[in-house]
Parts: C-alpha cells; structure tokens; sequence
C-alpha cells in the first residue's frame, strides 16, 4: 500500500489501529498541536531534547498539510488523537477538524518505526510486529531538560533483542538521529526507574526470553508526559503506536 492510500484509509476511517508495520518502507511521524502562543517554547523543548523529540516537520499556524505528505491533512489523517486540556487527558478522536483552530501550529517528530525496518532488513526480528502488537513504551526515571510550562521523564520505546545481536541494533539505529538514533538504555530495566517490564505505561508488553536483551530508545510520546504537567488550555497528540505517515522513504533520514 502507498501512503497516500493509507492515509484515505485513515482520513474515512476504514483503518483505525496502530500503524506499527504499516507502508513499512517509509517514514512515520509522531505529532503535537499546540496554539501558536506555546510553539516557540515547545520547539526550544524539542531542541534541548532532541532525541526524544526530533523535529521533521514544522506545521505553520493554520496550516492542515505537511510538506513530507502531498494531499494530507492533518486533522484527519492518524488513525487516532489524544486530546489534552489544561494539563489533563480528556479524550480521544478519530477526526479533530470540529476543534481545529486557526492559530494551531503542528510538529511532527521521527520516529523509531523507521529504524524497526532496517533492523527487520538486516535480520533482526521484531516479536512486536510478528505478533501484531504496539510496541511497549515506559515512562522512566530519567528527567527531560525543562522549557518554559515543558517539563517530565524520558518515555522510551523498549524492544528484545538476540543477546548476539545487540550491538549490530545499536549500530543500525544510530544511523538514524532523525529518528531517535542509538539506544538511551541497554538491560536492567530498574537502572531507569521501570520497575515492572511487564506492564508498560503505553503500547502492549512481549515477552523477553532468556537468550535476550531488552533494549530502549527514546520515544516519541515524551511530549505526552510533558503535556500533562502543563497549563495549556489545549494540546492534541497522536495517540501512542498511531502515527502520521509520510511520503518520504525511511532511507531519507539515515
């Protein structure tokens, strides 16, 4: 399926799941929408964490098409929103156009299913994928650098890897800075303040075995856990494993 496709599916609601394993050859973005008055604090936030929070593109305000996506839109086209307000989670939506304003500006951020195709490529297995799950995501213990109302742990993305096969992941994902990069963590998932693997804080847990590793990236959802420390009277995010799906390839970000 092309993305174009994907995201009509998505824009008429005939595809309203995780994306994880979607048009697996091109890039995927995390979102956050946030009026014009917190853009600028929000973008420095992005930049003193950038590993967490890369930036790809920069939606001005108003603007409904992302210059990675010809034909899209914005309001329509990830299969699932999360709606914040002054700090909490109220909602979710399929479709945000009726609470769309014009002073909206969007960001989307890289995200680490670009990396998950080139370890695939490269032989090593996903088991997230294989058995259709999202991928499990923890809040940690490790604080993000603060600016203005943005503030909150490190979310990571966590993956089982052949205990033989480390290092070769490490190496592959770091080819991709754009998209979260190298590992923040590699083992002991107590070091970084998760103390039950088996019940993340998003996505849906898989099994580590015992010739593996569990291995975490940055995570796009960290503006999630910053969102709710905020004052914002409104802040829209895809919903985790939900993500906006580009036109550009993922070999583009290496």
């Amino acid at each position: 399926m092309k993305p174009y496709e994907l995201r009509e599916l998505i824009r008429n609601e005939e595809f309203v799941k995780s994306t994880t394993g979607a048009c697996n050859d091109f890039a995927q973005a995390n979102l956050v929408i946030l009026p014009k008055e917190y853009a600028f604090d929000f973008l420095l936030y992005t930049q003193r964490n950038h590993k967490a929070c890369p930036v790809i593109d920069v939606l001005e305000a108003g603007q409904i098409e992302s210059r990675l996506a010809k034909g899209s839109d914005i309001r329509t086209d990830i299969p699932l929103y999360y709606i914040y307000e002054d700090g909490q989670f109220v909602e979710e939506m399929t479709d945000i156009t009726r609470i769309w304003q014009d002073d909206f500006v969007s960001f989307l951020l890289g995200c680490s299913f670009t990396f998950e195709s080139a370890l695939i490529k490269e032989g090593i297995p996903l088991r997230h994928i294989d058995e259709n799950k999202n991928v499990a995501m923890y809040r940690t213990n490790i604080a993000t650098e603060p600016a203005g109302q943005f503030s909150g742990p490190l979310v990571v993305s966590m993956r089982p890897v052949k205990n033989n096969q480390v290092e070769r992941a490490k190496a592959i994902t770091s080819r991709f800075p754009n998209m979260h990069g190298a590992p923040v963590h590699v083992g002991d998932p107590a070091v970084i303040g998760i103390e039950d693997i088996s019940s993340p804080d998003y996505g849906e847990f898989v099994e580590v075995k015992e010739d593996e590793t569990p291995v975490f990236w940055a995570c796009g959802v960290t503006p999630q856990a910053a969102a709710v420390n905020t004052k914002i009277p409104r802040i829209i995010t895809h919903a985790p494993g939900h993500m906006f799906v580009t036109d550009k390839k993922n070999e583009d970000f290496q």
